[in-house]
């Protein structure tokens, strides 16, 4: 069996012995009440770990729920460091559809430095392109 290296994310330590329930929220990023009741509503109905990527959302979203925040970012990797800035428990990238390996970098270096786990999601299109161009 392969050893886990457990990540807390929140409140929520990803180890293997849990099955974490996680959705996203399908409001508009500017209807920051609509999005709060969703991020509610879904707590309340067991998720877990939800996914947003509005981050004038963050604060107000972790004012109302008890669960960590996850950032699922793409294209512009200024939001991802905006989003740690913020105190986004976790972020996700794909390194094919952010700018390059020194954004990558730079966001890597400030999740590092807030303690922020991170997710670089790969798929192979995104990448693809990314060494074409």
């Amino acid at each position: 069996m392969r050893e886990i290296k457990p990540v807390k994310i929140g409140n929520c330590i990803l180890d293997g012995k849990h099955i974490y329930i996680q959705s996203m929220l399908n409001t508009r990023s500017d209807d920051i009440a609509g999005s709060v009741a969703q991020a509610v509503a879904l707590e309340q109905a067991g998720c877990e770990i939800p996914n947003h990527e509005a981050i004038a959302l963050i604060p107000a979203i972790k004012e109302k729920i008890s669960i960590p925040l996850v950032a699922d970012i793409h294209f512009d990797y200024r939001l991802a460091l905006e989003a740690a800035e913020a105190g986004i428990d976790k972020i996700r990238i794909n390194p094919g559809n952010i700018g390059g390996m020194s954004r990558v970098q730079e966001v890597v270096h400030a999740c590092q430095e807030r303690q922020i786990p991170i997710r670089i999601g790969v798929n192979s299109g995104s990448l693809e392109k990314e060494i074409l161009a």
